[in-house]
């Protein structure tokens, strides 16, 4: 596969405006394209798709980036196999895998994101990209008639990914115990993604961006971390 992709845990971290914090990745993926195709499906309330296309404009701009929302166009299908680029936003996971699936963009975005179409997503849009949206942090507020995503990466990836803090009196499941629960039903690898954090997918080679180290997850094994400049190519031969 011709893959090219950013996959991102979040789009805004502590003290930086909407992408900043992934600025030079997002350049380096774009660069030599002129436009990119926002997907806002993910939102499931306090803002309309046209205020989440206007915010990810109002960012791409400033980069010399035009964006279009899809929503804004009669045939969704072919302005995803028209685009230059896709960036797919963040928001609750399941609502936007059933808007993907209501606007038969799924199997048009893996083909087109297989064969090097560069793609993005931040959170939801990182999670869509994996095997399954079984390692989504969201509620299910909506139905779904499948968790099977875009298999754009042959694992998994849990987007905002938190540490057992120390000392907490909090005796809720944490994510390494949520994630080994899953893994009693299901074999593919999960990239547990801290914020900040986003992995480049080029081809068949994979690199963890940014300034903190990811947690691995493999059926029956430790969990592992990897520091960026790691080799985790392991990943993309999952499967």
């Amino acid at each position: 596969m011709s893959r090219n992709l950013l996959l991102i845990s979040t789009s805004t971290t502590h003290g930086t405006g909407y992408l900043e914090h992934a600025e030079e990745e997002v350049k380096a993926l774009l660069e030599g394209k002129s436009s990119i195709l926002f997907v806002p499906y993910a939102r499931p309330g306090g803002i309309s798709n046209k205020e989440y296309t206007a915010k990810a404009r109002e960012a791409f701009e400033k980069w010399g980036i035009g964006v279009t929302g899809v929503h804004e166009y009669d045939d969704p299908v072919k302005a995803v196999q028209e685009a230059e680029a896709v960036f797919i936003g963040g928001g609750n996971t399941f609502l936007l895998l059933r808007n993907l699936y209501a606007n038969n963009l799924v199997k048009p975005l893996r083909e087109r994101a297989r064969k090097g179409m560069p793609y993005m997503g931040t959170s939801a849009g990182t999670n869509v990209a994996g095997k399954t949206i079984g390692t989504t942090n969201d509620m299910p507020i909506v139905h779904v008639k499948t968790f099977e995503a875009l298999e754009l990466v042959p694992f998994n990836i849990n987007p905002h990914y938190q540490d057992p803090i120390e000392g907490s009196t909090h005796m809720g499941e944490t994510r390494e115990t949520r994630i080994a629960e899953f893994h009693n039903h299901n074999r593919q690898p999960v990239v547990g993604l801290r914020e900040g954090s986003m992995l480049r997918v080029k081809g068949d080679k994979i690199a963890l961006l940014g300034p903190h180290s990811a947690r691995v997850f493999l059926q029956t094994e430790k969990p592992m971390e990897f520091k960026p400049g790691d080799d985790i190519n392991f990943l993309l031969d999952a499967y």
